[in-house]
């Protein structure tokens, strides 16, 4: 891990409401191949585009965005 990897959810939360990268660009005003990159962490958002993110998604930003790698679905203890 890097010393500014940021983590996130974006994937997880385009495929639960059904938003393809180009809606979610075109609602954020951004090229879709930016999407891309901050969903492969390979660009970290500017703090004004997580926080449109996180709106957009009607989330706080830390479902969206972490410092630390989110636990795979279905690995927390039942």
């Amino acid at each position: 891990m890097a010393a500014e990897d940021v983590f996130n959810r974006i994937p997880m939360l385009r495929a639960e409401r059904g938003v393809s990268r180009k809606d979610l660009a075109a609602a954020l005003g951004v090229h879709y191949q930016t999407i891309g990159y901050l969903e492969r962490g390979e660009y970290s958002p500017s703090l004004y585009l997580a926080l449109r993110i996180a709106e957009y998604f009607e989330v706080p930003v830390e479902v969206v965005f972490s410092l630390r790698s989110f636990p795979r679905l279905g690995s927390e203890a039942k």
